[in-house]
């Protein structure tokens, strides 16, 4: 059943835009993360503009994080404290973010700078995930204790304006969590990913937080930074395509809690290996595409580009 998109201009497959937000909210609520690198890829893959792809998406992490956010505060994981933190470093970096995204829109190059970003990103995120945890499952294989990570102070103790973060039982500079939130927001606005990916490690290997509580409070700080990314590229860039968000947001709730189940099955390592292989083959994906000729060698630009 094909159903016009207005903003995308495009004709789309109303039961491949619910796969596609199925199979994105499956990964979040399995990994913990926003999924908006998956969502993006997958719309660019389907014809839709990056522009388009990249502030839609965003909304399509809104609806995942909510049932995500929300089964995670059945469980007591949720570090409100160190979400607020995060989210009131998130805001403006996603503004900055929005503002790059307009700036390359003006410029005629959103479509290059997106894919080339996502494939250093992915690929490089990808590669080390899936370095460490083949070498986890191998240890574990041949029963080799791995090493648990010991408390000691390292940097981050360091730093001046500590804070108390009771949930996950920290006492640190309130700067590390600041700087990740930022460094999130400016991803998505530029790239409409909510930056759980690279959230989840950082909060566990950088501000030490327990592994409890980061999926939760990752999810917290994605869903606030990604409803008002949403708002401003709707606002400022006018790429928000509404009917195209609401199918993936019915596909996307509806993942994300068979996610949520079969997550709970896997082991830690193993849930790390698939998503590094997830990462690694979309950055491929991406690449392939850049270096490729071209079905069409002339294309004539969107209107807005053409300006």
């Amino acid at each position: 059943m094909q159903i016009y998109l207005p903003i995308a201009e495009m004709s789309v497959n109303v039961w491949l835009i619910l796969a596609m937000g199925g199979a994105v909210g499956f990964v979040t609520g399995m990994f913990g993360v926003g999924g908006g690198f998956l969502m993006t890829p997958f719309l660019i893959f389907a014809g839709v503009s990056p522009a388009v792809a990249v502030a839609t998406g965003a909304s399509q992490i809104v609806a995942s994080s909510v049932s995500g956010v929300a089964t995670q505060l059945g469980r007591k994981s949720v570090d409100f404290k160190m979400g607020l933190v995060l989210v009131a470093a998130g805001v403006p970096g996603s503004f900055v973010g929005v503002y790059i995204l307009s700036l390359l829109k003006a410029t005629g190059q959103t479509d290059l700078v997106i894919k080339l970003s996502y494939v250093v990103l992915l690929g490089s995120v990808g590669l080390m995930m899936l370095s460490e945890s083949t070498r986890t499952l191998l240890k574990a294989r041949k029963k080799v204790a791995v090493p648990v990570r010991a408390s000691q102070h390292y940097w981050v103790h360091g730093l001046p304006f500590k804070m108390r973060f009771r949930v996950s039982k920290l006492y640190i500079s309130a700067l590390p969590p600041l700087g990740l939130g930022f460094i999130s927001g400016v991803l998505s606005g530029v790239m409409g990913i909510g930056g759980g990916f690279i959230m989840v490690p950082a909060m566990i290997y950088i501000l030490r937080m327990p592994t409890a509580a980061v999926i939760g409070t990752s999810l917290l700080q994605v869903l606030c930074v990604t409803t008002f990314t949403t708002f401003l590229q709707a606002w400022i860039n006018h790429t928000v395509d509404v009917i195209l968000a609401l199918i993936l947001m019915v596909g996307g709730v509806v993942g994300v809690q068979y996610g949520a189940r079969v997550g709970a099955r896997l082991r830690s390592d193993q849930l790390r290996f698939f998503i590094a292989l997830l990462i690694v083959g979309m950055a491929l994906r991406l690449g392939i595409e850049l270096v490729a000729a071209p079905a069409d060698l002339f294309l004539i630009a969107p209107p807005e580009e053409a300006r």
